[in-house]
Order: structure tokens, then sequence, then C-alpha cells
């Protein structure tokens, strides 16, 4: 089945700093704002949504599962691989977190390793070797709190970085070796890919904000001014045009202030580098600096500045692209916009997952949100 995109919409986001809620009411009013824009475009009410989470309070743990093969003929089944990653979530939570999601990387078939899919093999003793995924407890049932009381359910919760890079990623890219990046507003997520399963997980606390702040700074501007300077004359890189032009601010509503395009080139290629250095070090601190054949792809809205994917093949010493979702039609321009990457993914995620997937997040407490599939809510993700 083919995700096609229907309508899509966007309101500010309230009520939340760092990927972490601060206010409940604020939060509450922006997704309402949201869901009756959407409402309005497609002509239906929202009661199912899929929720993409991230934020620096995501961790993760490597787990072991391991079973004995219940058939007498010693053939693998669905099963049998079930319950070899229901094994592997038998591990102690973190203090104040729950498990989100249980990612097998591979299993173990009598000894045999690096097996991708056990199913039809025969054999006595079935492993897997896990990711586990946590987030915060506290954070999780906030965002229960806000969704539920708009009046829609919750069908699962998502890590973000995952749906993204699954919409934006091909099977050969994850196969060969592949970063997905996904930077946001307050956060940079990244996901590292080999042999075609995830092998890292990290949310970076910098995103593209932190640009806009040195802007405000810089410039000694506003917020709002500084936000409009990046998205329409920002560069991370320093071109013969970009060093004879200038800009007045007074053309964006601001102050009768002249700055050169050179000096907002550099404000912006400095932070940018940082958010780069620090995802440089992430790929180290898991020995692939400069190790992965397909690259990186960068996606969200941090990634629209112009000049990006030049530096960042600098800066990394890897290909680099951006990441827009693959084979998805849409009667708007949002399947092209890299700041709805995330929520196409979400769509993605929630119209191909199936019951006997082990990918599937499994928060806890949702209960009687979790309904069938196939509510237009879950393809709209605010």
């Amino acid at each position: 089945m083919q995700l096609q995109v229907m309508g899509a919409a966007s309101v500010p986001s309230e009520g939340v700093n760092k990927g972490l809620i601060t206010s409940i009411e604020e939060v509450i009013s922006s997704i309402s704002k949201c869901l009756e824009k959407v409402e309005r475009l497609v002509g239906v009410p929202i009661e199912h949504v899929w929720v993409g989470v991230s934020g620096s309070n995501v961790i993760t743990q490597e787990n072991r599962g391991i079973i004995s093969v219940t058939r007498a003929d010693g053939e693998i089944t669905h099963e049998d691989v079930e319950r070899v990653i229901e094994n592997a979530r038998t591990v102690a939570e973190p203090p104040n977190y729950e498990m989100l999601h249980v990612i097998p990387k591979s299993f173990t078939v009598d000894g045999q390793t690096g097996i991708k899919d056990p199913v039809g093999m025969t054999g006595l003793r079935l492993e897997v070797d896990a990711q586990i995924i946590y987030g915060l407890s506290a954070h999780l049932k906030n965002i229960q709190k806000t969704v539920y009381r708009t009046g829609t359910d919750i069908d699962d919760v998502v890590l973000s970085v995952l749906a993204t890079g699954d919409i934006v990623a091909t099977d050969r890219q994850k196969e060969l070796g592949l970063s997905v990046i996904n930077i946001g507003s307050s956060t940079t997520s990244l996901v590292i890919y080999e042999h075609g399963d995830v092998q890292h997980i990290a949310v970076l606390p910098i995103g593209s904000e932190h640009v806009t702040n040195d802007l405000a700074i810089g410039l000694k501007t506003s917020i709002d001014i500084a936000e409009q300077v990046k998205i329409e004359h920002g560069s991370c890189v320093i071109s013969k045009d970009i060093q004879k032009s200038s800009l007045n601010l007074r053309d964006l509503g601001g102050s009768d202030d002249i700055v050169s395009k050179r000096y907002i080139a550099d404000i912006i290629s400095a932070r940018v580098g940082e958010i780069l250095e620090k995802i440089d070090e992430e790929f180290t601190s898991v020995g692939k600096n400069r190790m992965l054949p397909a690259g990186v792809i960068f996606t969200g809205g941090g990634a629209k500045i112009q000049g990006l994917i030049p530096l960042a093949k600098d800066q990394l010493g890897l290909p680099a692209a951006l990441g827009y979702p693959i084979d998805t039609p849409s009667v708007s321009n949002y399947a092209t916009d890299l700041s709805f990457t995330t929520a196409i993914g979400l769509a993605s995620w929630g119209l191909h997952v199936d019951d006997t997937k082990p990918r599937r997040s499994r928060l806890k407490d949702v209960g009687n949100a979790i309904r069938g599939i196939g509510k237009v809510g879950k393809w709209l993700m605010p």
C-alpha cells in the first residue's frame, strides 16, 4: 500500500523547549489549532494519531534474547522470532524511563551469526542482538495528556528519527552504511544504518534555533527578524556574490541597519560548523568517522539552510545530500518541504505497521487508546 498525502498543516509550536513540554496548555492549544486546520482541509474528523518523540532524554541500550526453537523439526517460525525479541525485552529499565522500541540488529542460529531473517531456517537455539530505545517516563506521560485532551487517541509513539529514516533512505543505502540526520529546532537527531540495520541512535542538544539566536545577537535584532534573515538570506558558504552583497534590516521590518551578507554567512557557518562537529564526534564515538559509504542524508527544517551540503561534505568527509520522502505522492507541496519529512515518515510508519513486525514501539499505558489502523488521522500528523 502506498502512502498519499491528502493534506497537511502547521502552526507555531508553543509550550515546547528542546523537545520537552514546558506548558501543557500551550501545547494543547497548538495541537488543537493544527488538527482544526487539517480537518478543514480533508473534511473528516481526526480521531487517531501517531506521535513522534525526540529530545536529549532518549537513551539506548543493547541486550540479547535467547530461546529454544519449539517445533520438532527445528524450523524457525515468525512466532519464534517474536518470542526471542520479547525475551530481549526482559531487562531492567533505567529509572524514570520507559521502553519505546526493541529493534533487532541481527540473529544467531546455533552459533551462526549475522543472520538478518531466520524464519524458515532450521536450528535448536535462536538468539537476537537488539537495541532498546527508552524515553523519559514523565515526558511520555505529558505527551499522552496533551494529545488525549485534544480529543484524539494515540495509536503509538515512535522515535521520530526512525520514522524519518524509513521515508528518506533506500534499502541499498542502509545496507552500504548511511546516517540520516534530522536538524530540528532545538535538537539534532541521527540514526546510523549498516548492513540494513540500525546501528546507532543519538540526539544532540543543538539545532537550527541556535543559529537564529546567534544571528539575533550578532545583528542586534529580534528573533523573528533573525529567523527571516536565516531563511531568506542566510548561507553556510561564502560565495563571491555574498561577499559583495548587503542587507537592510528595515526591508524585513527591523531597524534601519545595513549588514553585509558576508557577516551573516560568517555567523551561520560558525554555528552550523559546530553542529557538524558534534555529528562528527558522534560518528567517531562509534567508529564510523568517514566510514559510511552511502554518506549522510540531511532533513528537517534546519537542513534548509543554503550551503549545508557542500559544508557537510567538506567537514564530515562523506557524501551528503538532502533527504526528501521517497515515492510519496502529494496533492500539495508538503512532500517536498524538508520541515514535513518527519510528519510524512510517521504517517508512513503508521500505514505500514504490522503487529507481527518487531519494530513497532511498545509504549506502556496506552491501553484503550490503541485502536485499529485505517483512520485518516494517522496519515496527517500535526
